[in-house]
């Protein structure tokens, strides 16, 4: 089974005014589905064809330069629109909102650590929220389109939220200013969605 770009679970303007209908569009019509296209295609009559996206990442190393960049570029993408959402922003709740306290203490201080882990991170890339192997959280970011489950990661575990910190998510509002972005994305992050992921 080929890979398929999936639908997004909002509207390209669902997300306004803190990222714009345009850049939505661009961002999944163009850049999601190139890199959907070329993961299939570098994917095929390979050894790995046919094998889950986790799979893949387990032994990416050993992989060629084009699974690997279109793999994440996949894989991000994926995480990414669904862990934003109309209704999203204030704070999680429960389990999540109690991992997040042992972790940093605070969930004021958590945003802090991801806010700069977004904008420190040199040219392009991702900040994630990692939920690892013994269930403690962590932020990391990671350059390009690499992510926690690939298995050269200097962090490693299970993504349950990011954010696409290359120039195509945000140039058009927001130009250079990626902090200004950064702070936006957190009014739409969907809490609902990371709970999920982090209790899966």
């Amino acid at each position: 089974m080929a890979f398929t770009l999936p639908k997004l679970p909002y509207s390209y303007d669902a997300l306004e005014p803190y990222i714009d209908a345009r850049t939505m569009e661009i961002h999944h019509t163009k850049h999601h589905a190139a890199y959907t296209a070329k993961f299939n295609d570098a994917l095929s009559g390979t050894e790995l064809e046919g094998k889950s996206v986790e799979e893949i990442f387990g032994s990416i190393s050993t992989a060629s330069p084009a699974v690997r960049n279109n793999g994440g570029g996949y894989f991000n993408h994926c995480l990414f629109w669904e862990v934003m959402g109309p209704n999203g922003g204030g704070e999680p709740t429960g389990k999540l909102l109690e991992a997040i306290k042992k972790a940093f203490g605070s969930f004021e201080s958590f945003k802090e650590k991801f806010s700069n882990a977004a904008a420190t991170r040199f040219g392009s890339g991702w900040a994630w929220l990692v939920k690892e192997d013994n269930g403690n959280l962590v932020v990391t970011s990671t350059p390009y389109q690499d992510n926690p489950l690939m298995d050269y990661s200097a962090v490693k575990g299970t993504p349950i939220l990011t954010i696409d910190v290359w120039e195509h998510a945000y140039y058009l509002k927001y130009q250079n200013l990626r902090p200004d972005y950064i702070s936006a994305f957190l009014n739409v992050v969907n809490w609902e969605e990371v709970s999920r992921r982090f209790k899966g």
